[in-house]
């Protein structure tokens, strides 16, 4: 007998912290309130239960909530997991209108909460594990890659196809 896994029950919302992925919420909270205009505590921290490589956090304070995204704990290899790119492609993003969270904070800090991580506003809706979103029906599914196929295709408009482009570097696999 084959049992599928309901990847949209099993991934989403949030749990608590796994006990490897703990850090010093007391600390994160001091350092988002001498670093982030008007965050105020108290600092409730979840784990998202999602399949995330990078360990991923809703922030919830009376005012607002935050989602924070961390290295993994562990030796890594020098540019794995890296955060500090994704905050930096995130922070582009928003600021020409794409539609991607607020990037609030990048902290390099490992003494706040055990490795480098960035914050970022929590944005309400659905997350969809499965691309042919079977809890959804067909005129929503258009919206939704119509929306898709939009930001796309404008993420690109201006980009000349005979511009060089640099290739990701394979130096970490090879060494």
């Amino acid at each position: 007998m084959t049992t599928t896994l309901d990847r949209q029950a099993a991934y989403s919302g949030t749990k608590e912290v796994s006990p490897t992925l703990r850090f010093d919420v007391a600390r994160l909270e001091a350092y988002l309130a001498g670093k982030v205009p008007g965050f105020a505590g108290p600092l409730r921290v979840k784990q998202f239960r999602g399949g995330q490589s990078n360990p991923t956090y809703l922030l919830e304070t009376p005012a607002r909530r935050y989602v924070l995204r961390r290295k993994p704990p562990g030796k890594l290899l020098p540019s794995a997991h890296a955060v500090d790119r994704e905050y930096r492609a995130i922070a582009a993003l928003h600021a020409q209108g794409f539609p991607v969270a607020e990037p609030v904070v990048y902290c390099a800090e490992e003494a706040v909460v055990g490795t480098a991580f960035y914050v970022m506003g929590y944005a309400d809706g659905r997350v969809f594990w499965e691309p042919h979103m079977p809890q959804s029906n067909p005129a929503e599914r258009r919206s939704v890659y119509d929306a898709m196929n939009a930001t796309l295709a404008r993420s690109t408009a201006g980009r000349s196809s005979t511009a060089p482009r640099k290739p990701r570097r394979s130096r970490r696999w090879t060494s």
